[in-house]
């Protein structure tokens, strides 16, 4: 399946050192999305997944409530086409300047 829809989002709160990119993993691929996670320098985590609107709503929905020690204040998400250069998601060390 193509994706059509790109979802970034950054997560703010207690987010990191809890998990929250492992969980992202585990919930993007359970979803059938493509792209990446990883920490921000700020505390943050960003994230770009591309994939059907269903599923990235719904990866947006369990952004939202992060895994067990995790507590996240917002989310800021913004919405574009898929690019359809991803084949996996995984975990990106450290913050970088895109895809």
């Amino acid at each position: 399946m193509t994706p059509t829809d790109r979802l970034e989002a950054v997560v703010h709160g207690r987010v990191q050192g809890v998990g929250f990119r492992y969980f992202v993993v585990r919930t993007a691929r359970r979803l059938g999305l493509v792209g990446w996670v990883a920490n921000e320098a700020s505390g943050r985590v960003r994230s770009v997944a591309e994939g059907s609107r269903e599923a990235l709503e719904a990866l947006l929905d369990e952004l939202r409530d992060g895994p067990p020690g995790a507590l996240v204040e917002r989310v800021d998400a913004a919405w574009s086409p898929a690019t359809g250069t991803f084949s996996d998601f995984d975990v990106r060390a450290g913050w970088h300047g895109g895809d």
